[in-house]
């Protein structure tokens, strides 16, 4: 499944950027980063899971809010890029 993880990290204090910086490690281990804040990930349900709990070792709740959209598919039909286009597409091998 193809979802977007988006997230408002609160940076107001050390602690806030450093939450900031491992939320955003975790995500770039699940998917790519297409703004400052926000990944699209292509995921089964285990990872999913796995995201999701590895996600919630990193915000605080109090302050911080994150949202997971499971993106309709075919994807191609549903999501309009403009502007700079996506490094590679995770859903087709990566080969260097």
């Amino acid at each position: 499944m193809e979802i977007l993880v988006t997230y408002d990290v609160n940076t107001e204090t050390v602690g806030g950027r450093r939450r900031l910086r491992r939320v955003a490690k975790v995500c770039e281990g699940f998917g790519q980063r297409v703004q400052l804040s926000v990944f699209e990930c292509v995921v089964d349900s285990g990872n999913l899971a796995r995201l999701i709990h590895a996600i919630e070792q990193e915000i605080d709740p109090s302050v911080d809010s994150l949202r997971i959209y499971r993106l309709k598919e075919p994807r191609a039909k549903y999501v309009t890029v403009l502007g700079r286009p996506l490094e590679f597409d995770q859903r087709e091998p990566l080969v260097f």
